[in-house]
């Protein structure tokens, strides 16, 4: 959010109403729009189409959302199976749905965030791997769908990258983790929001359907 304001964009800071507070708070500070939704909510679409129509269409979407619920496939209950995939996969997939329908202006970026556990697995993440995965696959068929319509649809791949929710990792499977990069460090989310900031420009007009990995040259997926 802060790359893309300093970029010139009003940005709309979308996050669950459980955390209203603190977007409201870095909308504040960025000149931005605080947007408290539950993306899994069944009238969340419409309502973000409904916020495009006021401000005459977004110029880009980044589908940031994610959730991990890990556990080996053989303890994974459905309801950590069914968040996973409904966060990570099913929301991005009605958004993209109800913003295409002219919710969006022309020469519009489209970002999601799949992740390398989508391409290589992970063990004890069988359902944030197939989610991830499954952004990708939908990616190869909506690319080009959209770009009829002037939409430019882009994924980004990050590798591990140091965040509240990676903090919560044992430390030896978080050295291990940053071990595996090229690096030999992890990642900072400055590092995927340049990326982000990237594909949402006019600099990359020639990019659509197109997956750029964030991991520091890690091994795993390569």
């Amino acid at each position: 959010a802060r790359r893309l304001a300093e970029e010139g964009a009003r940005v709309f800071v979308l996050d669950r109403p459980e955390d209203a507070d603190a977007a409201a708070s870095l909308a504040r500070e960025l000149g931005g729009v605080p947007v408290a939704l539950d993306i899994t909510d069944v009238g969340a679409p419409a309502a973000i189409a409904g916020i495009a129509d006021e401000h005459g269409g977004f110029d880009v979407v980044v589908h940031n959302a994610g959730v991990t619920r890990d556990k080996t496939l053989a303890r994974m209950d459905a309801d950590r199976w069914g968040l996973t995939l409904d966060v990570n996969l099913g929301a991005v997939l009605r958004f993209i749905h109800h913003l295409s329908d002219g919710h969006m202006r022309p020469d519009a970026r489209l970002v999601v965030l799949s992740s390398v556990t989508g391409l290589a697995g992970n063990f004890g993440q069988a359902n944030y791997a197939a989610s991830k995965a499954g952004l990708l696959g939908m990616m190869e068929v909506a690319a080009p769908q959209l770009a009829k319509q002037g939409v430019a649809l882009n994924a980004i791949a990050p590798g591990f990258i140091e965040t509240r929710m990676t903090a919560a990792i044992p430390v030896a499977t978080r050295e291990g983790a940053r071990r595996l990069s090229a690096l030999s460090q992890g990642g900072q989310p400055v590092d995927v929001a340049e990326a982000i900031t990237l594909l949402s420009s006019p600099a990359a007009a020639g990019l659509c359907g197109q997956l750029l990995r964030v991991c520091g040259g890690a091994l795993i997926g390569a």
